[in-house]
């Protein structure tokens, strides 16, 4: 739906305990959207940090989720490099001579080459047989790869050459040029007088509401001719329950806007404190917003569930399981948490290499469990050595002393 357009400007909320996956499907979320469809993820906690204002960060946070994809034409040259012949100097110094000879199924030309375009040719490694692309504004050269017909000048060839055809029709053409930026870009470099070097500064500092509602009005002209569209991304609010009152009042704001992206939010909180407030919400999100909300419920896993999340993660790491182990790795992460149970994957390796072994087996996450200690175990310790600790130590102190 969100690829697609049919949804924009909604509020979804994922709730469920700690490690339930919240934030996993987050992250696949923005996998499967794919590089086009802007996503931003961050904490809640992040605002408060930041040396520009809640508000400011929040809009900032909504400007990066929503990209404008940028259609215009332009003149280019494609085709299959003939020949390319630059001349130098006998005596070193003096000005460079370059032929370069383009063609496609149809025609066939020679281009004299300035120093700035001998430059880019040498730099990209272009050579005879090389399929290419020459935008006549910019002078960029974009290499697309190497004539099928010059497939067999080379025994070998890399796996990362690519072979296409040679361009047909004239070399000289008209071409759609697509480009995707995010409204936070647009304003950066409108409201810094470095323009686009400001992106790379790294603190973009406060942007005037007047620019942006400039930039607004110029985005909905380039909408009606067509120039332009709008792509509504994802902003992922985690630990959404940190935010304060008004940040809570500045979302309710922000959703009703026309240019307004999919706000996922992420908590594992019940019935709270509103941050900023004395009144109690469920997930410390107040009622009005939470009734603009879809909630998603996410659930502890299942033994099968913990099971193949184990499997999986044991792969990416490059560590062999037996079986045995994983079924007792399941029953610790079934009894303690799967976070534990991940964590223990790492460590048990490490086990298994000391012992020069080439497989996990269960002894070896015996040993690990006996180790490290997880959330359950380690309060029970607290509990038991209360008394030991420090903060017990000042306090009987106190006392005797009193």
């Amino acid at each position: 739906m969100i690829v697609e357009g049919q949804i924009a400007g909604r509020g979804i909320l994922l709730s469920g305990p700690p490690g339930t996956g919240k934030t996993a499907i987050a992250q696949g979320l923005a996998k499967a959207l794919g590089p086009e469809t802007p996503f931003t993820m961050m904490a809640s906690s992040e605002i408060f940090s930041l040396e520009i204002s809640k508000a400011e960060a929040l809009m900032q946070a909504f400007r990066k989720s929503i990209g404008v994809r940028i259609k215009e034409e332009t003149e280019i040259i494609e085709g299959e490099v003939v020949e390319l012949k630059i001349e130098r100097p006998v005596s070193g110094s003096g000005t460079k001579v370059g032929k370069l000879t383009l063609k496609t199924t149809d025609m066939e030309t020679i281009y004299d080459m300035g120093n700035k375009m001998m430059d880019s040719l040498v730099k990209e490694k272009v050579s005879s047989g090389d399929v290419i692309t020459i935008d006549k504004a910019t002078g960029k050269i974009t290499k697309l790869g190497r004539s099928f017909t010059r497939a067999k000048d080379y025994e070998v060839s890399g796996g990362n050459v690519k072979f296409v055809q040679c361009p047909e029709g004239e070399l000289q053409k008209r071409k759609e040029m697509v480009h995707t930026v995010t409204l936070h870009e647009i304003d950066v470099i409108n409201s810094r007088a470095q323009g686009f070097l400001a992106l790379f500064a790294g603190d973009t500092g406060e942007i005037k509401p007047e620019v942006r509602d400039q930039i607004n009005t110029k985005v909905a002209e380039w909408r009606e001719e067509g120039k332009a569209e709008i792509i509504s991304g994802v902003l992922f609010l985690d630990e959404v329950h940190m935010l304060d009152i008004e940040c809570f009042s500045f979302l309710n704001r922000a959703l009703e806007s026309d240019l307004a992206p999919v706000v996922i939010m992420a908590s594992n909180r019940g019935i709270t404190t509103i941050r900023g407030t004395d009144y109690k919400s469920p997930h410390g999100i107040p009622l009005d917003l939470l009734d603009r909300l879809l909630i998603v419920q996410t659930h502890p896993y299942t033994s099968d569930e913990i099971k193949q999340i184990l499997k999986i993660r044991s792969e990416e790491e490059d560590v062999d399981l037996s079986a045995d182990a994983l079924d007792l790795l399941t029953t610790i992460g079934s009894e303690t948490s799967l976070r534990y149970a991940i964590q223990m994957i790492t460590t048990a390796a490490l086990v298994c290499a000391k012992r020069k072994g080439t497989e996990v087996q269960a002894e070896d996450i015996t040993r690990v469990y006996s180790l490290f200690s997880d959330v359950k175990r380690s309060t029970q310790y607290l509990s038991e050595y209360t008394d030991s600790f420090m903060f017990s130590e000042a306090d009987v102190t106190m006392t005797e002393a009193k």
